[in-house]
């Protein structure tokens, strides 16, 4: 067994986030937007969301090792859950409002200095970095058994 060797659930975490990243950077291209390759890395938004695919992967990871009775996977599915609730409406609205924040600072001419604005997530690109997350775990425990 591989598992001695290399923890499956580290390696589902971390494909599944370069691999999202990487997936931004060629969906960005696609669309003729860039924002340098760089900063991808630590991109916040965009198709699809490599928060959720990265929790998803570790979840599905979870469920096929240690079954889906386990306390580990319901907690792994708990904590997917909350993370993906605050992608899709926390993060999200915060980044709406700090959109708007700055389009009246701009228009009431202020010194005000503008707030960084991060985007969350559309329920789209949430339901696809899942199902990301699903493949790459499901891959991961393919290739480790």
């Amino acid at each position: 067994m591989l598992y001695s060797v290399v923890s499956p659930y580290l390696v589902a975490v971390l494909a599944a986030w370069f691999g999202a990243h990487a997936i931004k950077y060629i969906v960005d291209l696609i669309k003729k937007e860039s924002y340098g390759l760089r900063s991808y890395i630590f991109m916040s938004g965009g198709m699809p969301s490599s928060h959720t695919a990265t929790v998803v992967a570790m979840a599905t990871v979870i469920g096929l090792i240690d079954g889906v009775g386990s306390g580990l996977f319901g907690l792994s599915v708990l904590f997917a859950l909350i993370v993906m609730y605050d992608a899709v409406k926390v993060r999200r609205s915060s980044g709406e409002q700090g959109i708007a924040i700055r389009a009246l600072i701009k228009e009431q001419k202020s010194r005000v200095t503008f707030p960084r604005v991060y985007r969350g997530h559309t329920p789209i690109e949430m339901a696809a970095g899942a199902l990301l997350g699903v493949v790459i775990g499901a891959v991961v425990f393919l290739s480790t058994i």
